[in-house]
């Protein structure tokens, strides 16, 4: 079974506890119920060293912090109701028009001003064939953030025994309401040097992208990657183009790749990423249409994390599976709608190995 630890207090003095899942090869991933957070994850490297590849903080305290909440990244939370951006915090749903909280403005972002990464999670530690689990699950009350419908949503860490962090979700909804579920960690393979992650080689499976507005919004195309620097259907070092991508200050991956035209049957693979130095490989599988691939443009060295560590420009990368940003006013974009008697499933693995 997992073991839990505290990790620190909220405001009102309420515990919030810290659960370490392990497997027979000594990979650990901890996660806090406060926003269903993943605040470590332990992988060998291709000598067999175990080393931290998440960044995130030590203690509660840092994710409650006034420059944290100010800076915003969050850093390995479930992200909902609505993952990534709705424009003008707007949007119709079966003809009736629904505002919810700007709070990226002028969009909504992640969910609104109190998205479910700053709830208390109710958390039930177990173990499953595949390995240890950790069962979080929250109620989304109808008009919360603005959004319709009372939603009970359900999400399952297991840590495998064949080295994957695995997510299950499952959502259902008492009335129609808009549905964009993810995780929101932000991954370098060889944190422990304090160097980011240019140098790491990136591949996506994806032949299109969505391009964005200058406020990220998407413009409603659906764009062929071939010829820009959005383009890694083969191996590119992530820095290798990153001052090339168009868009605003300051600079940087913040954009949706399309995996497929509608959510899949099954996880299949969208990404690899491959660290040199350590050898480590992290692949990337999720039925999800779209993966959001950040290369945390916005930190700015305000934030220190685990060991000390300064998390500047470029300190980390995310892989958000999801579907795509502003579903809710683009028909053309598969449907983020989610209807009484529906019951939402998404599946994403993070597999790790190493390579030589």
């Amino acid at each position: 079974m997992p073991t839990s630890s505290v990790f620190g207090k909220l405001a009102d003095g309420t515990e919030v506890p810290l659960y370490t899942l392990t497997n027979a090869h000594g990979l650990k991933a901890t996660i806090t119920p406060y926003g269903g957070t993943l605040t470590s994850l332990l992988v060998p490297d291709k000598a067999g060293k175990l080393g931290d590849v998440v960044l995130g903080f030590d203690e509660l305290a840092g994710y409650l912090a006034p420059v944290y909440k100010q800076e915003g990244p969050y850093f390995g939370a479930l992200i909902g109701r609505y993952g990534n951006r709705i424009a003008r915090g707007k949007f119709t749903l079966d003809g009736q028009p629904y505002s919810i909280p700007a709070n990226n403005a002028p969009n909504t972002l992640h969910g609104g001003k109190e998205g479910f990464d700053k709830k208390l999670w109710t958390a039930e530690p177990g173990t499953s064939a595949a390995g240890q689990t950790l069962t979080l699950t929250y109620l989304s009350k109808d008009g919360e953030e603005g959004y319709p419908g009372t939603l009970t949503v359900k999400v399952v860490y297991t840590l495998t025994q064949d080295d994957a962090l695995r997510l299950d979700y499952t959502a259902t909804t008492d009335k129609p309401t808009v549905l964009n579920l993810t995780n929101h960690s932000y991954f370098n393979l060889n944190a422990a040097s304090g160097k980011g992650i240019l140098d790491h080689e990136l591949t996506l499976n994806a032949d299109r992208f969505t391009p964005v507005d200058n406020t990220l919004i998407p413009t409603g195309v659906l764009q062929q990657v071939q010829g820009t620097p959005m383009d890694f259907r083969q191996p590119h070092r992530i820095g290798e183009r990153i001052k090339q991508v168009p868009g605003a200050a300051p600079g940087g991956y913040d954009h949706n790749w399309v995996l497929a035209d509608k959510q899949r049957s099954r996880p299949e693979k969208a990404a690899t990423v491959y660290e040199p130095t350590t050898g480590r490989v992290m692949d990337v599988y999720t039925d999800q249409p779209g993966v959001q691939f950040y290369s945390s443009n916005f930190l700015k060295g305000n934030l220190q994390g685990k060991g000390g560590i300064t998390y500047n420009q470029y300190a980390g990368f995310c892989l958000e599976t999801q579907h795509f940003p502003d579903s809710p006013n683009r028909p053309n974009f598969p449907s983020t709608t989610l209807r009484p008697g529906e019951t939402f499933r998404s599946t994403t693995e993070y597999r790790f190995s190493t390579r030589q």
